[in-house]
């Protein structure tokens, strides 16, 4: 019975004890983020690590600007684009999961992940681009964190100054000032639309500014977002 005892306790009980200090953690920091702003995210500073490989004083291009100071142009195209029904779900929208999992058992391959704005954000703030269905599930953990204790405005506002918009840019004020020298409240709505679309894949259009799919969906985007509800 010893023997079956410390079998129980290392295989069971100490990683269990190790997960829940790990959701304390996660727990913690979203909490202080009700009202602080995250000054780096885990995407940030593996980016950062990759790029200082090459270049030992790269910096992030990377500027935090309040809710007020984001121009509705870019709010409804982001929301337009990457999740069109975020002030309506409450963290996760299944029917998209659904949708994007079928997608991609048609392809024999991961073309969509279907996942919300909150889903993105808890991704960026703690965890990698990895998949695996560990991180999916501690994905969805912290989505339902930030979801229980923000609302969607200050969800938003997080994740529009911290996303990915380039190689070492972050945040709507860097992607506004690096691709078209304005601030992110002067964004006009062709403007924000194109940022938006280049979500998915910044790295990629950040290198391929001239992409046909790029212009296309940006007139896509422009059409449909002034029918976008703003928290």
């Amino acid at each position: 019975m010893k023997l079956f005892g410390r079998i129980l306790f290392w295989l069971v009980l100490v990683p269990l004890l190790l997960f829940t200090l790990l959701q304390a953690y996660y727990l913690a920091h979203v909490w202080w983020w009700i009202d602080h702003n995250p000054t780096s995210t885990s995407f940030m500073r593996q980016q950062l690590s990759v790029l200082q490989e090459k270049k030992p004083d790269f910096q992030l291009k990377h500027k935090w600007v309040p809710y007020n100071r984001i121009s509705n142009n870019l709010k409804r195209a982001v929301i337009t684009s990457e999740d069109d029904s975020f002030v309506d779900h409450e963290g996760v929208d299944w029917e998209a999961m659904q949708a994007a999992y079928e997608k991609n058992q048609k392809k024999g391959k991961v073309v969509s992940g279907g996942s919300t704005i909150t889903q993105q954000l808890a991704k960026n703030l703690f965890l990698s681009p990895d998949r695996s269905y560990f991180r999916k599930g501690e994905e969805l953990i912290i989505t339902y964190m930030l979801e229980k204790c923000m609302d969607k405005q200050r969800i938003l506002e997080i994740y529009l100054n911290v996303v990915e918009w380039g190689v070492g840019v972050f945040g709507a004020e860097a992607a506004a000032q690096n691709y078209f020298h304005t601030s992110a409240a002067n964004l006009g709505p062709a403007q924000a639309a194109r940022l938006a679309v280049m979500l998915p894949k910044p790295r990629y259009f950040y290198k391929n500014p001239g992409s046909g799919y790029l212009q296309r969906r940006s007139e896509v985007i422009l059409q449909r977002m002034n029918n976008s509800e703003l928290p």
